[in-house]
């Protein structure tokens, strides 16, 4: 008998490894053409660019080949130290991203929380705000110079902005001269400023964050919502026991996701800066230096941001 067990236990172990096996081989065969793509395509010239990084490139037109001459940390030293320009575009985007980020993520809380009610027309308004999504994508960007309608929009976004700006500007001069200049309130009022003036930015960079946000709420059982009624709990207490702990998750899912979008949108200063370096000066050794050193400090960003979130997040079954 116990000779029968093992040996139906053995059959058993083999065909679970053999049906871990196959789905090993099937997962392997899905993400083999990327795996291929990437070697091809990708990794020769990522590790070309890391090379120029530590040296002085020199371009050949005539025959289309460039060669290096190993200089060191030369790079790296002139674009932190002699460089006026690298290091100033680099702080004052990751100003803006400290300020653009957490507006984003409250902006997508609130509207996914309002959206999660039940209201006629419901739907229409979510692809409203998904529909920003759309028009970011690669066809509506590729022919937006050519269009004479987004043209006509894009200026009517600039003249409002300016009026909007005008508006703002005055009332922070008044709540400024009201504070005296000076003080915690002072800067507050400052941020909320920029902020009310970059709202078309943040509604734009805000759709698929309200999409992450929607699908938590919507996965957050509803007896725990009845039996918090039951027990007297108000809405207001709903929200900061139940729905903001079981959102938490998704929460630093949409910090990193808007801070990576943040840092590597084509309107960047620091992204422009260095494709000014590769594509127009045509000096690769200082822009590769720069695209590393930029991919690096985000990467040390993503990890605090991540490392800080992650202690406070609330994980349930």
């Amino acid at each position: 008998m116990t000779e029968m067990k093992k040996s139906k236990n053995n059959l058993t172990s083999k065909k679970f490894l053999t049906l871990a096996r196959k789905d090993a081989i099937t997962g392997y065969l899905f993400i083999l053409p990327f795996i291929i793509g990437f070697t091809v395509f990708m990794l020769i010239p990522i590790v070309q660019s890391i090379s120029m990084v530590f040296s002085e490139v020199s371009l050949d037109l005539q025959n289309n080949r460039f060669t290096m001459t190993f200089t060191g940390l030369t790079n790296l030293h002139n674009i932190f130290l002699i460089d006026p320009d690298f290091t100033p575009h680099m702080v004052a985007e990751l100003g803006r991203m400290a300020i653009t980020v957490p507006a984003i993520i409250v902006f997508s809380f609130a509207v996914a929380v309002l959206l999660n009610q039940k209201f006629k027309g419901r739907l229409f308004v979510r692809s409203v705000f998904f529909l920003p999504v759309i028009l970011a994508s690669g066809v509506i960007v590729g022919i937006e110079t050519n269009n004479d309608l987004l043209n006509n929009v894009a200026d009517l976004i600039r003249e409002s902005n300016a009026v909007r700006a005008q508006v703002t500007g005055t009332l922070a001069e008044i709540l400024s001269a009201a504070t005296g200049g000076v003080g915690i309130i002072n800067d507050f009022m400052e941020i909320v400023f920029v902020v009310i003036n970059q709202i078309h930015i943040i509604a734009m960079a805000s759709g698929i964050q309200i999409i992450i946000f929607l699908t938590g709420l919507q996965l957050i059982p509803t007896s725990l919502y009845e039996a918090s009624r039951i027990e007297g709990a108000t809405e207001w207490e709903n929200f900061w026991k139940i729905t903001f702990p079981m959102l938490s998750p998704m929460i630093l899912v949409n910090v990193v996701y808007s801070v990576i979008d943040f840092l590597t949108r084509t309107d960047n200063d620091v992204m422009e800066y260095i494709r000014d370096f590769i594509a127009r000066r045509m000096n690769y050794g200082l822009g590769s230096a720069m695209a590393w050193a930029y991919f690096l400090i985000v990467s040390l960003v993503l990890g605090l941001v991540a490392f800080l979130i992650s202690r406070k997040i609330y994980y349930y079954e």
